[in-house]
């Protein structure tokens, strides 16, 4: 009995602290779920938390959906359609911890290039390369977050969380789709998900402070905290795997 709570206690505890991230700062779920999970409950991974992807921007644009940048996420969407396809191949053919590696390393090099620029070209070139590189690493890993985030750090903060949240609510519906036709999305990490989202529910109810506090002018540091933690997070749970 509780082999089988422990692993889904744990796993809703990681969304919890990454609804209350992204409920802030516009992502960092999957940043926060993906590794436990995937090192507690890897047989769910990664459909469980497409679930949850899929339900959190609901929220999110239930209350800031007028701040949605609808040509930037044209862009981003028509970069994502082939960046999941290439994430399908990637989990059935390709090791994810190469890729895992590679894309974390790619994170940081952008964190710190961009840290010390004032702002990285918000364009259509740009957007929809981070919402190839972000199809990419979300299907494979449940991790696509730092790309897009990376392009939008100089935006208000309710576009930031508007846009990413309807990007993540088409990539995530989309990943989950991909993974079904390629058998790779058992019924188990359905019911996992979906027992993970009033854990998810219970996080965006209180980053309502957070979304405030950062509003003031402190969302990029916030951004480009995350994203590297992010890497991080990303590159360590690829070479666990190793």
């Amino acid at each position: 009995m509780w082999s089988e709570l422990f692993p889904l206690l744990a796993g809703g505890v990681a969304v919890f602290v990454g609804a209350v991230v992204q409920g802030g700062v516009g992502f960092g779920l999957g940043l926060m779920a993906s590794p436990l999970i995937a090192i507690t409950n890897p047989d769910v991974m990664p459909g469980a938390v497409q679930v949850v992807n899929a339900t959190l921007p609901l929220f999110t644009l239930a209350v800031e959906w007028r701040g949605v940048d609808w040509r930037g996420l044209g862009f981003a969407v028509l970069g994502r359609l082939p960046g999941s396809a290439i994430g399908a191949v990637v989990v059935v053919y390709v090791s994810t911890r190469a890729l895992g590696v590679l894309v974390g390393v790619m994170v940081v090099i952008a964190v710190v290039l961009t840290a010390r620029a004032p702002a990285v070209p918000r364009n259509g070139k740009t957007i929809a390369s981070a919402g190839f590189l972000s199809g990419v690493t979300g299907t494979a890993t449940g991790i696509g977050g730092p790309p897009m985030a990376l392009v939008y750090q100089s935006a208000r903060g309710t576009q930031v969380r508007a846009t990413l949240a309807l990007f993540f609510l088409f990539g995530a519906l989309q990943s989950l789709g991909i993974l079904a036709v390629v058998g790779k999305l058992p019924a188990r990490a359905l019911w996992t998900g979906a027992a993970l989202i009033p854990f998810m529910i219970l996080g965006f109810a209180v980053s309502g402070p957070l979304r405030r506090r950062l509003d003031g002018g402190r969302l990029r540091v916030a951004v480009l905290t995350v994203a590297s933690v992010s890497a991080c997070t990303l590159i360590g749970q690829s070479l666990a795997r190793w």
